[in-house]
């Protein structure tokens, strides 16, 4: 078995090969799975994922509930997917929701860039990016993770419905991790909505034909998944959702501290007016 060393992961790679989300300029995550290390090595790599956890949490503490929008960062803003993803942001931040996206273009541009034509909220979280990457320039405020695993806590965390537009791996990757968590029972029942109907079908077949037909998940797990090509149904889903788990009302539950970092956040009240206006329209 070949063994990777500090100085491998420290190779920087060619300029030419960096794309968004796919390299870091910080090798830790790489010799977190590289392998034990020595046990002083170990213990401060604890508690550096510690401080990032609590960094996160506290960050995310008072921003109020969010939708994470999960999606290809190679679309451009004249494609039809980020058009939708546009408007798909803009209905989330017109409700009162937070918007959460991994920071980048495309989709997550698109996403974030409908909330700030709302004039509502939205969040940018990622691994720490290449060099010469920024985030997108819609998101309030980035937050970047050193480990990957974190992040991926805090998109789940925090948000009360998924929606995931056509993408590559990671919205995959993202997408059936959630999935996984609401199967087992470690999340609530949260929507998760796929918006393309067209780009999603191969993999649907896939579901029905293999998994489902050879026993390997059972048909409420593909029926849990909603599908559609309008932002305005994939809302509605997401009112019902946010309706029967608030009550009509949500507040955050202590007042934040300058001290613990938490100066400044975003909460905004949800709309429940407007959430209302998606199940009962006149």
């Amino acid at each position: 078995m070949t063994t990777l060393t500090d100085a491998d992961v420290r190779q920087p790679h060619h300029p030419n090969d960096v794309k968004w989300g796919k390299r870091t300029r910080d090798p830790e995550e790489q010799l977190l799975l590289a392998g034990a290390r020595g046990r002083s090595s170990e213990l401060l790599r604890l508690f550096r994922i510690m401080r990032e956890f609590f960094r996160g949490f506290r960050k995310f503490h008072f921003v109020g509930p969010c939708v994470t929008v999960f999606g290809s960062a190679r679309f451009k803003d004249d494609h039809l997917y980020y058009n939708v993803a546009r408007e798909m942001g803009k209905l989330l931040a017109e409700s009162g929701f937070t918007v959460l996206t991994g920071g980048g273009p495309g989709i997550m541009e698109a996403a974030n860039r409908g909330a700030k034509d709302a004039g509502g909220r939205s969040i940018g979280c990622n691994i720490k990016l290449p060099m010469e990457q920024r985030p997108n320039p819609y998101v309030d405020w980035f937050l970047e993770f050193r480990y990957f695993f974190v992040r991926k806590v805090m998109l789940a965390k925090y948000s009360y419905a998924f929606v995931a537009l056509p993408g590559g791996f990671g919205t995959l990757d993202e997408m059936f991790e959630i999935a996984t968590l609401v199967q087992t029972g470690k999340m609530s029942n949260f929507p998760l909505i796929l918006i393309g109907t067209e780009f999603w079908e191969p993999l649907r077949a896939f579901m029905r034909e293999r998994l489902i037909a050879q026993g390997t998940i059972d048909q409420k797990d593909y029926e849990r998944i909603i599908v559609t090509d309008s932002p305005q149904e994939a809302m509605s889903h997401i009112a019902d959702a946010a309706i029967k788990e608030f009550g009509f009302e949500w507040r955050p539950r202590a007042k934040p501290r300058w001290f613990l970092g938490e100066k400044g956040l975003l909460f905004r009240p949800i709309e429940f007016s407007k959430l209302r206006q998606w199940l009962f329209p006149d």
